[in-house]
């Protein structure tokens, strides 16, 4: 197992979230999104939204990150209605840290993979998934089964 990186990145109200001050209390899922308001990256975060209960069951804390800055994560957070945290990578240093800045995402440099990772209350990454095709979602069902496995 690796250790996780550390980061201290804003949040949608850009207050500083710091990765390390959940060690020991919850699991963490990290979903590395490429843009706020493109199709695919939408109906992750909804789903993801529409099943929070169950990541809360869980013992996790979901994290949504993604390049884009936290004014216009804050817009794409209220528009879907989204009931956990979006962060902005906007210097795109925690998503090259996790190995998945995309250095030509449509002609766009510096996008992150479409990525997940799950953290146990330790600080190990313990679940890794990074998409190269970004029309795919994650495996949430591998998610939540490794989450289990590891109350």
């Amino acid at each position: 197992m690796k250790k996780a990186p550390d980061f201290t990145l804003k949040d949608t109200s850009n207050q500083d979230v710091k990765l390390s001050d959940y060690r020991g209390s919850s699991n963490i899922v990290l979903l590395f999104f490429p843009l706020a308001f493109s199709g695919v990256c939408t109906k992750e975060v909804c789903s993801t939204r529409d099943n929070l209960k169950i990541y809360d069951s869980l013992n996790a804390v979901v994290f949504g990150i993604s390049v884009d800055s936290f004014f216009t994560l804050k817009a794409f957070k209220q528009s879907n209605n989204l009931n956990f945290t979006l962060l902005s990578d906007f210097n795109k240093k925690v998503s090259e840290s996790y190995g998945v800045l995309n250095h030509d995402f449509f002609g766009m440099r510096g996008v992150a993979n479409r990525s997940v990772f799950v953290i146990n209350n330790s600080g190990y990454i313990i679940y890794e998934e990074v998409k190269e095709n970004a029309d795919e979602m994650p495996d949430f069902g591998a998610v939540q089964e490794v989450l289990a496995n590891s109350i």
